[in-house]
């Protein structure tokens, strides 16, 4: 049986409200894609108007049973600011707040531990531009090295040290994380690592030749995917919701 949650709605501000909601939604489409790992793997998101504090998926439900309201807010020290009757993932909480703490800019982070995206992360040569999905990605991407099960609280320095000014970073034999200044565009950097991992497996899996295109294409192509400097996947988010209105309503409560 699953532990009671008192609903949070009326109980916190509107902004954090509807970072729940975009939050909750986030998990409930990480699982329509079928990127999850059980009750492991992590989004959270920095609650509005605070520098150190983020909400995350409490450690004992699966993605598609959390809600807004069981959305568990801790601070970057790793301690719980209201009560909930389930824990928060410690290896969770090392990962998320080493770039919470860090990169004021990026607000959302997801980490996922899908196959192709483990295949990839055991790689010696990571991330290849294969294709124009991939592209940009294309020297966009950080690493960094496994160091077994992100329980030591000292490994934040050094996963925030190579993310670097990143967005996306492949934990080398472990899985693929993104950062996005909202849900929407750590969703979208996600989409298109994943999709770009699955077709860099298939493509290797053929034993056939393959090509990539000359460096001066493939670096214009990245810069056109970042024209700006603006956040990505703001088209693809309001009908993202949407689906999630429409087949996963109960991520709202």
């Amino acid at each position: 049986m699953l532990k009671p949650i008192e609903s949070k709605k009326g109980k916190v501000s509107d902004a954090e409200w509807q970072a729940r909601r975009e939050l909750a939604a986030a998990y409930r489409l990480v699982a329509h894609e079928g990127w999850t790992h059980l009750v492991n793997n992590h989004i959270s998101l920095r609650v509005p108007g605070t520098t150190d504090q983020f909400l995350i998926n409490p450690y004992g439900l699966l993605y598609e049973q959390i809600t807004a309201s069981s959305l568990i807010k801790i601070d970057v020290n790793g301690k719980m600011l209201e009560e909930s009757p389930y824990e928060v993932n410690v290896a969770g909480f090392v990962i998320h707040s080493s770039i919470h703490m860090t990169r004021m800019d990026l607000h959302c982070v997801l980490h996922t531990h899908t196959v192709a995206g483990q295949a990839v992360s055991a790689l010696d040569c990571g991330l290849l531009p294969l294709n124009q999905g991939s592209l940009r990605f294309y020297k966009r991407t950080a690493y960094h090295d496994h160091e077994g099960v992100s329980r030591d609280i000292s490994e934040r320095e050094r996963i925030a040290k190579d993310l670097g000014p990143h967005k996306v970073m492949i934990l080398r034999n472990h899985g693929l994380l993104t950062a996005g200044v909202n849900c929407g565009e750590a969703f979208h950097l996600m989409y298109h690592l994943e999709k770009s991992c699955q077709t860099q497996m298939q493509v290797l899996a053929s034993n056939m030749p393959y090509s990539m295109a000359p460096e001066e294409v493939l670096e214009k192509s990245a810069r056109i995917f970042h024209e700006g400097n603006k956040p990505l996947g703001q088209r693809d988010w309001p009908a993202l919701m949407a689906l999630c209105d429409e087949l996963y309503p109960s991520y709202k409560n």
